[in-house]
């Protein structure tokens, strides 16, 4: 299975659109900010228009996204993964969108506390898979992907200590512009894909060729 994800369209998205008329991908996972503070009915848009290529999208809201954005997403034919979970083939996926709090008091951002709860919750149906997608906008506390020009970590503890907990295959994640990174924490691997906006994005290839080492393979690429 081949898994195009990338994150932070900021309403951009022609990139996503070119590279999906030139290349083929199994499913297509979107980690928040799609939109830049707004409309919903531009995230509608953009999300119909990915999904226009019969390819299934799996998307969450970014801290950028108007905060009544599920609604668009449902309303959409994307699936909106924000606290839930779905499993396709083998792999079992979950997410949760929006931030922890940020100094610029954008319209989605969540405590530490019921970040950890709400996501927590999520891991728990999704742990006895043999690949665990964790999805989620913002980075984890303390890696390459959360690291800000001055050099200060400001990713969020609670997807830190429960990406430490339950491991999972991979946290694709974003918000974090510079950080462009994959990273690791105990047996994950953490990607930071970039913006879309800017032509960034990630493809992570499932293996599964030897049915007792299935593999996911990330690669950070330009599009």
């Amino acid at each position: 299975m081949k898994i195009l994800a990338v994150s932070d369209i900021h309403g951009k998205y022609i990139k996503i659109i070119d590279y999906l008329k030139k290349n083929t991908v199994d499913l297509i996972i979107l980690t928040g900010d799609i939109t830049d503070f707004g409309p919903n009915e531009l995230a509608e848009e953009i999300l119909n228009e990915i999904s226009s290529f019969n390819i299934p999208v799996l998307a969450i809201p970014g801290n950028c996204d108007p905060i009544n954005l599920y609604g668009s997403i449902d309303n959409s034919k994307a699936v909106n993964i924000h606290g839930k979970s779905v499993t396709i083939k083998n792999i079992g996926i979950c997410g949760f969108g929006g931030s922890n709090p940020t100094p610029f008091n954008t319209p989605l951002e969540f405590d530490e506390i019921e970040i950890y709860d709400n996501a927590r919750r999520v891991m728990e149906e999704i742990k006895n898979h043999e690949v665990t997608l964790f999805v989620t906008h913002a980075p984890p506390l303390g890696t390459k992907t959360d690291l800000l020009p001055s050099g200060k970590h400001v990713g969020s503890e609670s997807l830190r200590k429960i990406i430490e907990e339950f491991q999972p295959s991979i946290n694709i994640c974003g918000h974090i512009h510079e950080s462009i990174a994959i990273d690791k924490i105990g047996k994950t691997t953490i990607i930071n894909p970039g913006m879309l906006k800017e032509g960034h994005a990630c493809i992570i290839n499932i293996d599964d060729s030897d049915e007792d080492n299935i593999k996911a393979i990330p690669e950070i690429i330009s599009i």
